[in-house]
């Protein structure tokens, strides 16, 4: 293989790098719009996650028995407010 022959698949090479690398991608175009209801039902498996990592935490001994208790029920509360409202949204 000549120089010039090596430098011109040297070349051709890194375009084909950065065509791959900086090509934009049609994603946007693909993507519906998330509902009211996927946002609550995304949120509905934080809280049970955050409830599962609390139990964990508490049983672990890194909280009191206090602050267990008083971040149990605003995760609680919360959950249960989001879950009414996802019931309202999907009898409407």
């Amino acid at each position: 293989m000549s120089e010039t022959q090596g430098l011109v698949a040297g070349l051709l090479l890194a375009l084909a790098v950065f065509v791959y690398t900086f090509w934009p991608e049609n994603v946007f175009a693909s993507q519906r719009a998330k509902t009211r209801l996927d946002y609550l039902f995304e949120r509905k498996d934080q809280l049970y996650e955050n409830l599962r990592d609390l139990n964990f935490e508490y049983r672990a001994g890194k909280y009191p028995e206090e602050d267990f208790q008083v971040q149990r029920a605003q995760l609680e509360n919360e959950t249960a407010q989001l879950l009414a409202e996802i019931d309202h949204l999907q009898q409407a």
